[in-house]
């Protein structure tokens, strides 16, 4: 999105590959994950930031915005696209039942996991996506007292995370959009 709009600096920086190496982040994708097994602590991690220059966006503010709803918005692209698969695999009855019920299994988490990741990235804390949502929405005149929490965001996250308001400000979003592709008839 941002090189759509104007910003060459992931392409340039060989950040734009499906290719998960470039992307991985030593402390956020290997060692904080096995120090949370090991120490039976909740699962948390982080891939290296794509890097984006406002200032190369032909219009820094509302492009920001974008590039920032675009990680959201595919988690929440592959959520459904998972639905639909699930609601294919138990109409099509294709595959012997041990397998199918283990392509269900696969599929509804990749629902799960998918709305998790697209509502955790929407809570507006710095470096999180929602926060470059607000930072792009807010009027001029209240962007500098919103942006002084940057410094802290990721104490706030894990204040958020143990004292389980994470769990809120995810979870019930995430029911209600499973809740959503059960009426639907995707899933269930």
């Amino acid at each position: 999105m941002a090189h759509r709009h104007g910003d060459d600096t992931a392409y340039l920086s060989g950040r734009l590959t499906f290719n998960p190496l470039p992307h991985i982040d030593l402390w956020g994708t290997i060692l904080l994950p096995v120090l949370c097994r090991l120490l039976n602590a909740p699962l948390i991690g982080w891939a290296k930031p794509v890097p984006v220059n406002p200032n190369r966006l032909h219009h820094p503010r509302s492009d920001m915005v974008r590039v920032a709803l675009i990680g959201p918005v595919s988690n929440l692209s592959l959520a459904l696209m998972a639905a639909i698969l699930y609601r294919l695999t138990v109409m099509a009855h294709l595959f012997p039942a041990d397998f199918e019920l283990t392509l269900m299994r696969v599929l509804f988490f990749t629902v799960q996991l998918n709305l998790s990741l697209a509502f955790f990235n929407l809570i507006p804390v710095h470096p999180l996506d929602g926060s470059q949502v607000v930072s792009g929405l807010l009027p001029y005149r209240w962007l500098a007292q919103y942006e002084r929490h940057a410094p802290y965001g990721f104490y706030i996250i894990l204040i958020l995370l143990y004292t389980n308001a994470l769990g809120v400000l995810v979870g019930v979003p995430v029911q209600m959009s499973a809740l959503l592709l059960v009426r639907m008839g995707l899933l269930g």
